[in-house]
């Protein structure tokens, strides 16, 4: 069976030109499905895969061993607007000769079973969203590893293509706990969770929206939404509830309080710095991951942006709502077009407090003098297409759109050099445009205060027969909750018994009270800890 494939794959025609492919400084990746059937957006099917890496420094070839992978797949088409193109995108998971997920570590990234095979198409130099995530590496988050490789489906040649992780929560991804796995506080409501602002496309299950911006979309990602309990849904709602709410609010910028208590203010600048230097046209307001770990006995676990995503269409890669040009903001991007998707109000709100802006303006200084310089980007980009080299030379023998525009190009070169060059230029222009309009002054700066760990939440609120509210508890103690009518008269008691340090959830029955305003108490060995407002719908 692998000898007929090889045989087949060795007189392989394709592109304009008719040459055989033999051999690839590039792991060669070879997929058979099951009866050879397409490889359709969904349901997965079945298939065989085959990787080949000698090494680095090593020729591949195609009649080489399996030597990194050897085994079953089960395989979808992937993507949103890029399944327009003819070269198509994949997901796909590792499995073993029953079907249960397997966990493999592909080319050295690190073990999963959730892959991504990435075919860029309307980017030309094949590297934007490569280089993005390694930027984001070096700015020290975390980013989708990449590995180039060679595609052969079924018999034919698919041209270059980037193995590539798909975001997820993991130890070798993102690092944040197992939202159904409960810490040694017994925390399953806090963390962890990927969510993202997005477009609403294929089967998605539910969404939300922002109370602010009619057209600002969350979904979780990772655990998906049919994978949790309602409790945990609401929860990550009602916390990027209240967040905006924060933000909206006259006291966006207190510092305990404010947003320094919501957020990774790190995370935030970083992720506004690669959208802005990037330009990217769905910046902010698709395909935009944010994410939440768990609560701990002395640490409230904030918002992080990121990972990054899709940068295919950045960097002066689309003509339209002026992301071809250096000068201006993608997150006043709004204010130039008019989309379905909107971009969250508090990218531009956050720019309101000096002391957010004045630490966006050190770290951009700071990442300029390092991973962000000018030559090291384009030292990069260098080092990468002489990478490729051979691997690009027959990718657009098979896809050639050298010198053709593409949707949504804005630039056609009429040679791969042309192509690289503007996007090397593009980002000196467009990073020189940043330095001398950065919000802030580096020379202001000062500390932001990080808030008391301490917290306390409920959700929903309002509610209805039931609602659920957690909190962090110091030291330890015979624990009450008490709900008061505005009057002060006591309605209810929860007796929750000894409890050490940590933090807590539960959920509360209220069925037995009426619509109506309270006020809830938690109680410490009969000394009030935390107080706040509750609504019963």
């Amino acid at each position: 069976m692998r000898m007929i494939l090889l045989l087949t794959i060795c007189t392989i025609s394709f592109g304009a030109l008719s040459q055989t492919f033999t051999d690839s400084n590039l792991p060669i990746v070879i997929i058979t499905t099951e009866n050879n059937a397409p490889i359709i957006d969904d349901p997965r099917v079945i298939a065989h895969m085959g990787v080949i890496d000698n090494g680095t420094g090593v020729q591949n070839n195609i009649t080489d061993p399996y030597t990194n992978y050897d085994g079953r797949i089960e395989i979808e088409i992937r993507g949103s607007t890029s399944q327009q193109y003819p070269k198509k995108g994949y997901g796909f998971e590792t499995q073993d000769s029953l079907g249960n997920n397997a966990q493999v570590a592909l080319l050295g990234m690190g073990v999963e079973n959730d892959w991504i095979l990435y075919g860029p198409y309307p980017d030309k130099t094949l590297i934007r969203n490569v280089l993005t995530f390694d930027l984001a590496r070096k700015m020290g988050h975390y980013a989708s590893a990449t590995r180039y490789c060679e595609l052969v489906i079924n018999g034919e040649y698919r041209g270059l293509y980037v193995m590539m992780e798909r975001i997820k929560r993991d130890n070798d991804r993102v690092q944040i706990e197992d939202v159904h796995v409960p810490n040694q506080w017994n925390d399953t409501l806090t963390g962890g969770y990927i969510v993202k602002v997005d477009k609403l496309t294929g089967d998605v299950p539910y969404s939300w929206g922002s109370n602010y911006d009619n057209e600002v979309v969350f979904q979780f990602h990772d655990p998906e939404f049919d994978e949790m309990n309602s409790f945990q849904a609401s929860y990550m709602e009602d916390f990027i509830g209240e967040f905006e709410d924060v933000i909206y609010g006259p006291q966006f910028d207190d510092p305990i309080n404010g947003w320094p208590k919501y957020i990774d203010h790190t995370s935030f600048h970083d992720f506004f710095i690669l959208q802005e230097l990037g330009r990217t046209v769905d910046g902010y307001r698709s395909s935009s991951f944010m994410f939440k770990d768990k609560n701990t006995f002395n640490w409230a676990a904030k918002l992080h942006a990121g990972p990054m995503w899709d940068f295919n269409l950045s960097f002066g890669n689309a003509d339209y709502c002026d992301a071809d040009i250096t000068t201006g903001w993608q997150y006043q991007f709004d204010n130039i077009c008019n989309f379905s998707t909107e971009i969250p109000f508090w990218w531009e709100k956050l720019l309101e407090d000096p002391g957010y802006a004045n630490g966006l303006r050190c770290r951009w200084e700071e990442l300029r003098q390092g991973p962000l310089k000018t030559s090291t980007i384009h030292a990069y980009i260098d080092s990468v297409a002489n990478h490729i080299e051979e691997a690009r030379i027959r990718n657009f023998q098979k896809w050639p759109i050298i010198g053709v525009y593409v949707n949504w190009n804005g630039f056609v070169g009429q040679t791969y050099q042309q192509d690289l060059n503007f996007f090397k230029n593009y980002i000196a222009q467009r990073a020189t445009w940043m330095d001398n309009n950065m919000p802030g002054d580096c020379s202001l700066s000062t500390e932001i205060i990080e808030p008391d760990p301490e917290y306390h939440r409920v959700w929903p609120n309002p509610f209805g027969d039931q609602f659920s509210i957690g909190f962090s508890l110091f030291g330890e103690g015979e624990i009450s909750i008490e709900i008061l009518d505005l009057s002060g008269r006591l309605i209810q008691t929860e007796e929750l018994g000894f409890k050490t340090g940590g933090t807590h959830a539960l959920n509360i029955n209220s069925s037995s009270l009426v619509s109506g305003n309270y006020i809830y108490a938690i109680k410490n060995e009969g000394k009030v800890i935390y107080t706040g407002k509750l609504i019963k719908e």
